[in-house]
């Protein structure tokens, strides 16, 4: 467990920078701050632990408390941010809960001078990320589900345990609750199947343990493989967006020259093109629908004027040329 977080201080670029925990009271993140106290002192390192509270939960208050005690047994500072679920967005209330937590997150970093964040996300999740992609439908980058290190609002976050099984962290927090009489909370939303992820964990899971037992290792391995076909894609993608008279924001591309590209390559590079502009991936759905308007329209769009809202971004395109837009200023 210490040795996927050594690799973590290695790729930092100056190790006795101040990284942060993202803790919320659970087993995963309470034995990854624990695990990670640990080689910070070894280190020399300075670690705060990052409570999000969504209150979205009426035992959430007896969480942060509760991550407050486990920082005065790891002897490190806690720092807990409020955050704002807004359920209005169409999103759903775990893809808002997420939203709000980064955002949060990324306050606190900016705060206390934060540019690395340790996330608990485990071997089990993976799993259940390239199941979850696989029914929504999601592209060879979906299928790659988390990233070990990603780029979000200036922060880079880092997942030293994707590779590590859920068992071998619980079997930790069980010695860990011995020695100091700290346990782990319990939300009761992971185990609610009326929310997708928990739905996954309770209802397929199980199934999937009695007849393909290691399954979690096995989808994880085929993340890791996907990564790397992914990686091969974006510089395709890369290349071809470099050939479509794209603007200096990079917010719009020629449709004309767009269209001189395979049709394989148009889904990728306009894959690429959102995600470079922030954009949520589309469903293989959105995106075939996305696809058709772009292909039905003259080369020189004149003949009407495409609108497509996408979650939080609008793609429009006029006079021969394809731009997005955030939704508020479109």
């Amino acid at each position: 467990m210490t040795a996927a977080l050594r690799k973590v201080w290695q790729g930092v670029a100056n190790p006795a920078a101040r990284l942060a925990v993202a803790t919320s009271g659970g087993a995963d993140s309470a034995m990854l701050a624990a695990h990670a106290a640990a080689l910070a002192r070894e280190r020399g390192t300075e670690l705060i632990l990052f409570h999000v509270h969504h209150g979205l939960q009426t035992a959430a208050d007896g969480w942060a408390d509760h991550v407050q005690g486990l920082g005065r047994i790891l002897g490190i500072p806690v720092a807990t941010a409020h955050a704002q679920v807004d359920a209005t967005t169409g999103l759903g209330i775990e893809a808002a809960a997420r939203d709000a937590r980064y955002a949060s997150l990324a306050e606190l970093a900016r705060q206390h001078d934060v540019q690395h964040i340790l996330l608990a996300h485990h071997q089990n999740d993976q799993a259940e990320t390239v199941l979850l992609r696989l029914l929504r439908g999601t592209g060879p980058d979906g299928m790659a589900a988390m990233a070990p290190t990603m780029q979000r609002d200036g922060i880079t976050y880092h997942r030293p345990w994707l590779n590590l099984s859920r068992t071998s962290i619980l079997q930790s927090a069980h010695a860990f609750a011995e020695q100091h009489d700290w346990h782990a909370v319990q939300d009761p939303t992971n185990a609610d199947p009326r929310y997708t992820r928990a739905a996954v964990r309770e209802l397929l899971s199980p199934v999937l343990d009695a007849r393909w037992p290691g399954w979690q290792a096995r989808l994880a391995s085929h993340a890791r493989h996907a990564a790397e076909t992914s990686a091969i894609l974006e510089e395709v993608a890369q290349n071809d967006l470099a050939t479509l008279d794209l603007s200096p924001d990079g917010k719009s591309f020629s449709l004309a020259q767009w269209r001189g590209l395979p049709s394989a390559r148009q889904s990728l590079v306009l894959r690429h093109w959102l995600r470079l502009n922030g954009a949520r991936m589309p469903t293989e759905a959105r995106m075939a629908d996305l696809l058709r308007q772009l292909r039905q329209l003259h080369s020189l769009g004149h003949d009407r004027q495409m609108q497509v809202a996408h979650a939080q971004h609008v793609i429009h395109c006029q006079r021969g040329r394809v731009r997005i837009e955030p939704r508020n200023e479109a």
